[in-house]
């Protein structure tokens, strides 16, 4: 087996260092074939987005990503959202659960954030309409809101989820959020073993910062699905504990940190890899390897718990002390 690597920006080489050994240790050892994205494949490529990495991909149908850096206002466009368009990964997967020792404003969580991945506003149609003016375009289609709804409805249905909430503000975008709030709901009319309801975007938030144990599975469009998803990270630690998947047809999946690329702190051998790990569990079970993936859950969730951590949860360990860690958990079972 060939997987495309990634390793991305700032700490992300030494998060994805640490990650393979740790897959390693679990007897998870494919063939990795490695490639820059972003500011660091422009001189070798002329490129943020090679077409080579697309092709890699697209033949080994599966991708391990670290953090890569997107410029705020100026600069080149985000190659993450360009990965997506380009390979059609329409279904973003971001589970959200506590860990052990990690320090959170709640416990008991368990949401699945299931994000259409295309279009919307990240569809990146703006244009100047006159100087200080700008028209940005909010595209949803009924063919992206039907897929993404599938996909949750299956998705709660294989994974024993109870209920799926759409969230949208098609009180206000009656046509657009209305015509994903439409399909939904004949979705939901075709799932009728899975409870279904919808809610507001503003009212989500506010609930799931009071008691997000009421909600399961949340299908949201692009934007808010995107901001919904990092405010559920924040209920559980932040974005250095929690996974993320890209989902697209034919078993096409990119597994990534979506945390930030820390410049102040790469190379100093100080970053959590916990992030890009629990990527890489779902990247185990996408491939139906579970039994490496429950292992190395329960390595992990074995190191949390004693303290043996990174700075940022309140530890010492290095990167590398702490994947070593986890390896040595894996290896004594």
């Amino acid at each position: 087996m060939t997987i495309t690597l990634i390793p991305g920006d700032g700490i992300g080489p030494e998060v994805a260092h640490a990650v393979v050994r740790v897959l390693a240790a679990a007897g998870f050892r494919p063939d990795w074939e490695p490639f820059s994205a972003g500011a660091g494949a422009v001189d070798e490529h002329g490129t943020t987005l090679p077409q080579a990495l697309l092709d890699s991909i697209t033949r080994n149908k599966v991708a391990l990503k670290g953090p890569i850096g997107t410029p705020v206002g100026k600069g080149f466009t985000s190659v993450n959202v360009g990965l997506r368009q380009a390979l059609d990964l329409y279904a973003n997967l971001r589970p959200v659960s506590n860990l052990p020792a990690v320090s959170s404003r709640f416990s008991g969580v368990d949401l699945v954030i299931v994000r259409e991945n295309t279009e919307d506003l990240y569809a990146g149609l703006e244009h100047v309409v006159v100087p200080g003016v700008v028209e940005s375009l909010k595209i949803i289609t009924a063919r992206a809101s039907e897929r993404i709804a599938v996909f949750a409805f299956e998705y709660a249905r294989r994974h024993g989820r109870r209920k799926v909430t759409a969230v949208h503000k098609a009180n206000i975008m009656k046509l657009g959020d209305g015509l994903f709030l439409d399909t939904c709901r004949e979705v939901a009319a075709r799932h009728a073993d899975i409870a279904f309801d919808d809610v507001i975007v503003d009212a989500a938030c506010m609930h799931l910062v009071m008691h997000p144990e009421r909600l399961d599975v949340l299908l949201l469009p692009n934007l808010y699905g995107d901001i919904v998803s990092d405010l559920c990270a924040g209920l559980v630690g932040g974005l250095g504990v929690v996974p993320s998947a890209n989902l697209g047809a034919g078993g096409v999946g990119v597994f990534e940190a979506v945390h930030g690329t820390a410049p102040d702190i790469a190379g100093r051998d100080v970053a959590n890899p916990t992030a890009l790990l629990l990527s890489a569990v779902l990247m185990l079970q996408h491939l139906q390897e579970d039994d490496k993936a429950a292992r190395i859950m329960t390595a992990l969730k074995g190191v949390l718990a004693s303290g043996h951590v990174t700075r940022d949860l309140g530890g010492t360990a290095t990167t590398t002390a702490f994947a070593d860690a986890i390896c040595r958990a894996i290896e004594l079972g």
